[in-house]
């Protein structure tokens, strides 16, 4: 696989949410508003490519038959350092996404990667695989949180967009989209789109 096609793959042909369904729940849980989404995606972007790069470091140390329970030491490692590092710089936003910064460890997407990816290939590329698989989450995570941010509450990163009916404005907010089940219903309609737009996504 060329540079190319690892850094852009990820976006849209082969996307982490939309075409491989994994990482779908933390989807759900941060998507209300943008700035959650950015700095979620940040992370699970910065912790996939590192555990990839690390992972395919010792790669032809790791024994077989432990390599499953060594990766997900390597992914808690740069969890918590992550973790930490928002504690101490980024803290109200830590608050908001703690319990979900630490279910990275269990994302699907950074233990696929690691075994698909960085176990066949070196640390260079496998950095730069797992990165931008991390962007590809990011980018439906961003467009998601986009509608339920701007039609649930009127606003884009806190800022008011639409003037609400409470506050002499025009716009009633969606309470609906700030909950749960619209960013599943959102996800659906992605996946729905992109299918319907690339055939070649379409399972057989």
């Amino acid at each position: 696989m060329s540079i190319k096609e690892t850094i852009l793959d990820p976006l849209i042909k082969k996307n982490p949410i939309t075409i491989q369904i994994l990482g779908v729940c933390s989807a759900l849980a941060v998507t209300t508003q943008m700035k959650n989404a950015i700095i979620m995606g940040l992370a699970v972007s910065l912790c996939t490519g590192l555990s990839c790069f690390f992972v395919s470091l010792v790669r032809k140390y790791i024994p077989s038959n432990a390599r499953i329970i060594l990766q997900l030491v390597i992914i808690a490692s740069i969890v918590i350092v992550i973790d930490q590092f928002l504690r101490a710089y980024l803290f109200e936003l830590s608050k908001a996404l703690s319990l979900y910064v630490g279910l990275i460890i269990t994302n699907c997407i950074l233990l696929g990667r690691t075994e698909a990816f960085a176990m066949q290939n070196p640390p260079g590329i496998s950095f730069v695989d797992g990165f931008f698989t991390g962007i590809g989450y990011m980018f439906v995570l961003l467009s998601i949180s986009f509608v339920r941010e701007l039609f649930g509450s009127g606003k884009i990163f806190g800022y008011s967009l639409f003037v609400l009916i409470r506050d002499g404005g025009w716009y009633e907010p969606n309470g609906l989209l700030l909950l749960a089940p619209s960013a599943f219903f959102l996800i659906g309609s992605c996946i729905w789109i992109l299918r319907s737009v690339d055939s070649s996504q379409l399972e057989e």
